[in-house]
């Protein structure tokens, strides 16, 4: 009791006399440090200690809580002029955040792989998804959140009630509409700050490689080997890197081939589809509805990955995970120089 009066005296005369907060957290910082050498130096019993609390340990925990909150305040406020730019009056860049976007992306700015450095990477770059499905519909949804700048997305596909299971960017409302523009209202309402462009139309060889060069990052989510083999080709010649993904009831697997960067193909790894009822698709064999949003998040992380340069991508490596057992594994992928699409010739 006595050491809150002291705190509601100090910040009252703080406060009358208009000091700075800066000002009134120097005297609260010099309340609390002799708090701190009272306990340490006065003699265990004296009355001293005991009526401030007693036990020198919980204050230096406090203090350095009402540190680390004063720190991310400092940083937050810094990063706040640092996108603002100069007050000179000067039109601010493209590459700079509102407030409210500052504190939307907070969390991934305070991030040390990302930081605001990364966040306007995030903010440039220029995703497209393939595919507004299961995979698509928790990729675009976490790229929107990410604050990616710009995202595509193709599909030619409709709502319809049995994709409600798992393709959670839709609504039972949105029913019979095209995919791409019931995903596009989602989007928009999540994050008014990203641009979308939908692409009502399946994706065909005549356009891919046209609509892939308007992009940095394409994220494949389809669910048939004929569309995952022409994403693969277009990727390819368009030397865009291309993060993949495929489900099958409780299992999933994903990776990120690149062959300009070194790493395999698509085709590298898988030179011919299966053969027919080999691999049936989930209409057929069925799907655990969480499993899409387990590996689309997993997509949507490797993109901002891929994006801000942090950490290490599955660049050159497989991860395959078992839902069904909580189980996953990480193969080594390595390109060949005979593929079709990416090899020597």
């Amino acid at each position: 009791m006595m050491v809150l009066v002291l705190v509601v005296v100090l910040v009252g005369l703080g406060l009358l006399l208009r000091l700075p907060g800066r000002a009134i957290a120097v005297m609260l910082g010099i309340l609390w440090a002799g708090i701190v050498i009272a306990h340490l130096v006065l003699p265990a019993g004296h009355p001293l200690p005991v009526a401030i609390g007693g036990d020198w340990r919980s204050w230096l925990v406090l203090g350095f809580g009402a540190l680390a909150v004063l720190s991310y305040q400092a940083a937050l406020r810094f990063l706040q002029v640092r996108a603002r730019g100069s007050a000179s009056g000067a039109p601010p860049a493209k590459d700079t955040f509102s407030e409210v976007e500052l504190d939307r992306y907070a969390r991934h700015i305070v991030l040390r792989e990302i930081g605001g450095t990364g966040q306007r990477k995030l903010k440039a770059a220029r995703v497209l998804v393939v595919g507004a499905g299961g995979l698509g519909s928790p990729v675009l949804l976490y790229l929107a959140a990410a604050g990616v700048g710009t995202i595509g997305v193709i599909d030619d596909d409709v709502v319809s009630n049995a994709n409600l299971q798992r393709q959670v960017i839709h609504k039972d409302a949105d029913i019979g509409k095209p995919k791409v523009f019931s995903a596009e209202a989602a989007i928009r309402a999540l994050n008014p700050f990203v641009t979308v462009q939908p692409h009502n139309r399946r994706l065909g060889e005549a356009d891919a490689a046209a609509l892939f060069a308007g992009y940095d990052l394409v994220l494949d989510g389809s669910d048939n080997f004929a569309t995952r083999y022409l994403v693969n080709a277009a990727a390819v010649a368009s030397g865009k890197p291309l993060i993949s993904a495929a489900i099958t009831q409780w299992e999933g697997q994903i990776s990120l081939y690149d062959p300009k960067a070194g790493a395999p193909c698509y085709a590298c790894v898988f030179p011919h589809p299966p053969e027919s009822g080999l691999a049936p698709s989930c209409a057929e064999a069925g799907v655990m509805g969480a499993l899409p949003g387990v590996m689309g998040a997993m997509m949507a992380g490797e993109a901002i990955k891929e994006i801000t340069g942090a950490g290490l991508g599955l660049r050159g490596r497989m991860l395959l995970y078992d839902a069904l057992y909580g189980e996953n594994r990480v193969v080594t992928l390595r390109r060949r120089a005979d593929c079709e699409v990416c090899g020597a010739h």
